[in-house]
């Protein structure tokens, strides 16, 4: 696996844990507030803020999950399959909530698939 690979896998597991800080830890925060596009009010329901943690913890093991098949166990095809994961999730989000989730949540992990046939 090149450095190009491991250096873009990084980048994807930091955007998830970035993700999880916001969804479990400053989960009603204002930058929770603007990268979800939802108002304080909203996030400072008990059922929004257990979904939250809930879903927080997820985007954390996707990120764990990217930097043993990218480090510990290297392995291109745990890499794609994981991605390829992550842009089904991010094209779900993006039909079913905001078209732009697509691109927030799945375009650094759609380039760096890409970059896995090319490298």
């Amino acid at each position: 696996m090149s450095i190009i690979i491991k250096i873009f896998a990084t980048l994807v597991a930091l955007e998830f844990f970035y993700i999880m800080y916001l969804e479990t830890f400053a989960t009603q925060s204002d930058a929770t507030s603007r990268v979800f596009n939802m108002d304080q009010a909203e996030l400072s329901r008990s059922s929004v803020t257990t979904l939250f943690k809930n879903q927080g913890v997820y985007n954390g093991l996707l990120a764990v999950l990217i930097l043993v098949a990218s480090f510990i166990h290297p392995d291109l095809f745990w890499l794609r399959t994981l991605l390829v994961y992550i842009i089904a999730v991010a094209a779900h989000g993006g039909a079913t909530s905001q078209p732009a989730i697509l691109f927030k949540q799945g375009g650094l992990a759609i380039i760096t698939l890409i970059l896995s046939f090319i490298f």
